[in-house]
């Protein structure tokens, strides 16, 4: 007996209901698997650009929350809550660099843009910036801008070009080359000029600090804290504390994907038992020819857990194709702008492409436990005489 053919051959026996099954498991499993793949790339991008960042402390306003702390990752707009006096005193401490972002928002063609105004030769030596194309800031209050690479590819601008904020047009000086990051995707102003461009006086939104002995950063947050009324938190805790959200938030995510794949998993259960009633008289003929229990109840629970195999694989693929393809069409937000930064390399992990395929086929071989049991408790003249 060729039980591999017969379970192939007794599967797609109704080939509606073969397709409508598989169907369920596959949406199921490609949802699952999206989450994960969206998750993991998330994570890892979050902790790319908190390196990036290239701080050891962030200081920021007293009271934000993780949703604003996303918004230091991403290069959002947030709130001018720290005066510029803060900055001088704190960059006054020994042992620190200090440099402050004002980090706000205009469009161009329609496209939302990410501006922060910076104290241009503190900033260029804190990243480390190089010019691609044109000359940085020749002055600390020069009214131009520098651009990110990947703002001059998307817009097709250059230097010289012009680009206007708020009804002000500023010519481009310079593009930055390419650094992998959110630097690539801004559009930078000196501080003074953006501050009296958006009128919001001499404040600033945070403050981004790199210390001399890392041995030391407990000494230099309690004597950051001594000087002003302000927030400090490392990069270690700002990277916990983005991580903790994002892990809440995909946690309950999957929870609901796997709802779906119980739904699918009721479906295989429902396939399998009208097969088993459909089956009867196959069942009595298999053991009037002697196929023994043990037979029958394999023959059943390997054509449930065939269903989950397919699944999985169709799910698999469902689910890559559209973490890939379709993360850059989902609404911006600060979430899903570090997704569409990322290269959704957890997409492509083979732990969640072989871990959702396993899941798929446990789920399916439960499901079909009970109506192989079922078929194989089934006595020979209830079998064989049913019509």
């Amino acid at each position: 007996m060729n039980i591999p053919k017969l379970v192939v051959k007794n599967i797609t026996r109704r080939k509606g209901r073969f397709v409508f099954t598989l169907l369920g498991i596959t949406v199921g499993i490609a949802s699952f698997v999206t989450l994960l793949s969206l998750g993991g790339g998330l994570k890892k991008e979050i902790r790319k650009q908190a390196s990036e960042l290239g701080a050891n402390l962030v200081v920021t306003p007293k009271g934000w929350c993780a949703y604003e702390q996303v918004s230091v990752l991403t290069g959002e707009q947030l709130p001018e809550a720290i005066p510029f006096e803060t900055v001088l005193k704190i960059a006054a401490i020994k042992g620190l660099t200090a440099v402050p972002y004002l980090t706000e928002r205009t469009a161009y063609k329609n496209n939302p843009v990410s501006v922060i105004g910076i104290l241009p030769e503190e900033m260029k030596r804190f990243k480390n910036w190089e010019m691609e194309q044109g000359k940085y800031f020749s002055a600390q209050d020069e009214r131009a801008l520098v651009i990110g690479s990947g703002i001059a590819g998307q817009f097709k601008l250059k230097p010289g070009d012009e680009l206007t904020i708020r009804g002000e047009k500023f010519p481009v000086s310079g593009v930055l080359k390419e650094t992998g990051g959110k630097d690539d995707i801004a559009v930078y102003l000196p501080l003074s000029v953006a501050q009296k461009l958006y009128g919001v006086g001499e404040m600033v939104s945070f403050i981004a600090i790199k210390v001399d002995d890392i041995a030391k950063i407990d000494a230099y947050i309690l004597q950051i804290q001594e000087t002003a009324n302000v927030a400090v938190v490392s990069d270690k805790q700002l990277l916990r504390s983005v991580l903790s959200i994002v892990g809440t938030v995909s946690m309950t995510l999957q929870l609901i994907a796997a709802v779906a794949v119980l739904a699918a998993a009721f479906g295989i259960i429902n396939t399998m038992m009208t097969a088993v009633s459909e089956r009867k008289r196959e069942i009595g003929i298999l053991q009037a020819i002697g196929a023994p229990q043990g037979t029958i109840f394999s023959l059943f629970f390997l054509e449930s857990g065939f269903y989950g195999l397919l699944g999985g694989v169709f799910g698999v693929v469902g689910g890559l194709f559209f973490s890939l393809f379709a993360s850059p069409y989902i609404s911006q937000n600060e979430f899903t702008t570090l997704i569409k930064g990322s290269d959704l390399a957890g997409a492509l992990d083979a732990r969640i492409v072989l871990g959702s395929i396993i899941f798929s086929v446990v789920v399916s071989l439960v499901s079909g436990v009970y109506p192989a049991w079922k078929a194989a408790r089934m006595t020979p003249v209830e079998a064989i005489s049913y019509e």
